[in-house]
């Protein structure tokens, strides 16, 4: 891959990360935090993609340098051509004497001249400049980029959650919670107040809290939110248990916005053991996905 396809892939990325970090999608890769430093990745590439081209354009010469130089030259050469014409002249003759001695010369050295010929005819680098081919393998390089400008990829859901243990960690403090009634609360907060704090912030309020469904083998069903770290790669599910008045139709990674009270119930995460505490519902409605479908609370 030369120079100019080097620049125009590495423009091409430093513009879909800037895109993607200008929008909301940039949200189903990393954290929200991280947007500024995203925005200047795409900046830093761009600016080096404009390098890369002035770099090259400078080594070979810009276009109007070279359009005069080449004009320079040749008025240089018309003027020594009317003064070496006679020296031209005189070395014909001398190089057509020595002409047949090199052909005699050329045929006695082993066949080396139709080694050489065979060698510039295959196609490999010789004293002429011809180089290599790149290979066509370094353009798969561009398929990342294609997938970023073409696919956006839908946020996790209950297919990871359910092959994934839940993450649920102990907060290390509770903060006051407010007046509101229904309080609307984030899942992992309140997970971690029902599970560890055994609800005693939690008790007689009424609590609202949005996730995704999740159904398992046996279709009890799971209101789950996926916990981010640092990005998407790193997600982990953090699970509360339904009780009380579930609709009777629920759809696997659809939204749901339930409300409820606390409840002592708990289970076992079949695949790792860790708490899953309940919420008692009292009404539940179906809601659009959130601009940030990825909960960031969990290692706050």
């Amino acid at each position: 891959m030369n120079r100019q396809a080097q620049a125009a892939v590495l423009f091409l990325v430093g513009a879909a990360v800037l895109h993607a970090g200008a929008t909301d999608l940039y949200l189903r890769y990393v954290k929200a935090g991280l947007r500024p430093m995203l925005l200047g990745a795409g900046v830093v590439l761009i600016a080096a993609a404009v390098a890369t081209v002035w770099y090259e354009m400078r080594e070979r010469g810009f276009p109007w340098r070279r359009g005069a130089r080449a004009a320079r030259d040749a008025g240089h050469v018309h003027e020594a051509g009317h003064t070496d014409g006679s020296r031209h002249e005189r070395t014909l003759a001398a190089d057509a004497d020595g002409r047949h001695e090199r052909t005699a010369i050329d045929a006695d050295a082993d066949g080396h001249g139709h080694g050489q010929a065979a060698l510039d005819a295959s196609g490999h680098a010789d004293d002429h400049g011809h180089s290599h081919r790149e290979p066509l393998v370094s353009w798969l390089l561009v398929l990342p980029l294609l997938a970023l400008i073409l696919v956006a990829p839908p946020a996790l859901g209950s297919y990871s959650a359910l092959r994934t243990g839940t993450a649920l960690q102990k907060p290390l403090a509770y903060p006051p919670l407010g007046d509101r009634d229904p309080l609307p609360m984030g899942l992992v907060d309140y997970a971690g107040r029902a599970a560890y704090d055994h609800g005693r912030s939690l008790a007689g309020r009424h609590i609202r809290i949005t996730g995704f469904v999740a159904l398992d083998h046996a279709g009890r069903p799971y209101l789950v939110r996926m916990a981010l770290n640092c990005c998407a790669a790193d997600a982990q599910p953090v699970k509360i248990g339904l009780t009380g008045r579930i609709p009777p139709v629920l759809r696997p990674d659809g939204w749901l916005e339930v409300t409820g009270t606390y409840t002592g119930r708990r289970s076992k995460d079949p695949v790792n053991g860790g708490v899953i505490p309940f919420l008692d519902v009292s009404s539940a409605k179906p809601v659009q996905s959130p601009r940030d479908p990825y909960d960031e609370s969990w290692n706050n």
